[in-house]
């Protein structure tokens, strides 16, 4: 299993988190032909070496592609239906723009929810001429039909999609109204999908499976935006940043922004925790683009491997139970739950039991600290009266997954080690199902193809 640790100094952000996974090696060619494919709008993506206090490593720029010509198109093609850019309920709220139009260190357009009159007007920010044309505004459910509307992995697709939701719901929470009313600036909602969903397709071309984030730190002071001073961080980040670890410095910006926050809490929630112990694979910088007062703005990505040792040897906890009153279709959906949960394996046998009657022998292999929580989700989901339990030694090969490229499509793989050498290779099973709907083959020949070459 592959993790990843995040290690923050400058902050976190949606350019900073792509920034790092690209430095890690994820391929930005691919991750850029997805978000092109997500996003209407032409956006421009570029990546550069960047580096400060002796620091090395990358920049990733996502900037619209002439934005007021853009705009001015999409305004005109909309003339006969919509008759003023503001015409929207009066208690819409819309995200804000302001971490590129006032400066904050990270130049990537997250969006700060906020209430907006019917008729407002925002007043230009530092260093800008005159007030710029409002773009068309986009939904949650805007946005989430955007994603859905493009082939991509599942896992990229739910994480993304995740992420949105709890972005809504933060700033839903902040002004007292509902994620579904929500909306966010055209030109930052475009560059939040691009940092989203790029940075979610980074984890799968990366092989992520579990997370570990370290202390983030929070700047001080407040935030300046069109409509006044905010608390720094942003509330809404507050909302985000609930439970995770947070550092107090000394710089007047805002270093964690909501995007970064909403894609880190998401990505907490839905992957694994991360084991205690990894081999070090890969090491990567993300840069911001803002020089900070006192430390270097960069977040440090480590991907690890959590591997056993050939030969390793473990003490695991077997628990077993007879089922002959149980409906097999409990025990089938136990047996996913149990793997949910922690278990190592899980199985059901099928045997005889007193008076010819058929049943069914349930059996969960885990850790010795989960068997507790295991044993009461076998209770809770079966008529059983009682469940055995013993120790068992289980040697164990070295693993670690790889991407391999087949004529369908890349397939994950799982190889196991020997004292230092692969001796076997299994395609996991959910990629070469998906590569096989896609080229109308069979699963079988997809995983004949990732297993072709010779160990």
């Amino acid at each position: 299993m592959k993790f990843l640790s995040l290690d923050s100094v400058g902050g976190a952000s949606g350019d900073m988190l792509l920034g790092t996974l690209v430095d890690l090696g994820a391929d930005l060619d691919r991750i850029t032909k997805l978000i092109e494919a997500v996003v209407p709008e032409p956006l421009a993506i570029t990546r550069e070496a960047a580096g400060d206090a002796g620091l090395h490593g990358t920049r990733i720029r996502i900037t619209p592609e002439a934005p007021t010509v853009w705009i001015a198109q999409q305004a005109a093609a909309a003339a006969p239906h919509h008759a003023h850019a503001h015409d929207h309920p009066h208690d819409h709220v819309h995200g804000h723009d302001h971490d590129r139009a006032h400066g904050h260190p990270h130049d990537h357009g997250h969006d700060h929810g906020h209430a907006h009159d019917h008729g407002h007007t925002h007043s230009p920010s530092a260093g800008e001429g005159a007030s710029k044309p409002h773009a068309p505004h986009r939904g949650l459910n805007d946005i989430l039909a955007l994603i859905g509307a493009v082939e991509m992995p599942a896992r990229t697709r739910h994480l993304a999609e995740a992420t949105f939701r709890r972005l809504a719901e933060a700033e839903a929470r902040i002004h007292n109204t509902t994620p579904e009313t929500i909306h966010f600036h055209e030109v930052g909602a475009a560059d939040a999908i691009a940092d989203i969903v790029g940075c979610c397709y980074a984890l799968e071309l990366l092989g992520v499976e579990a997370l570990r984030v370290g202390p983030l730190p929070a700047g001080c002071g407040t935030i300046r935006c069109a409509h006044g001073e905010m608390p720094n961080p942003a509330p809404a980040t507050q909302v985000l940043l609930h439970d995770f670890v947070v550092t107090q410095t000394d710089e007047p910006f805002e270093l964690v922004t909501p995007t970064g926050a909403a894609l880190l809490a998401t990505w907490r929630a839905e992957l694994k925790p991360a084991p205690a112990t990894g081999r070090i694979l890969a090491s990567g910088m993300g840069f911001g683009t803002w020089k900070l007062k006192q430390r270097p703005n960069v977040l440090r990505a480590t991907l690890l491997e959590a591997a056993s040792e050939p030969g390793d040897r473990e003490t695991l906890t077997v628990l077993e139970t007879n089922l002959d009153d149980a409906n097999p279709q409990w025990v089938g959906d136990l047996i996913g739950c149990l793997l949910k949960a922690g278990a190592r394996d899980a199985w059901a046998v099928p045997i005889v039991m007193k008076k010819g009657r058929p049943a069914l022998k349930l059996g969960v292999l885990c850790a010795p600290d989960d068997a507790a929580s295991l044993r009461r989700l076998i209770f809770q989901a079966t008529p059983t009266f009682g469940i055995r339990e013993w120790s068992v030694a289980r040697t164990a090969l070295a693993r670690h997954h790889e991407t391999v490229e087949t004529p369908y499509g890349p397939v994950r793989v799982k190889v196991g080690e020997l004292e230092g050498r692969p001796i076997s290779r299994t395609p996991e099973f959910d990629d070469c199902a998906t590569r096989a709907r896609e080229a109308g083959v069979t699963p079988r020949q997809v995983a004949e193809a990732a297993t072709a070459r010779p160990l």
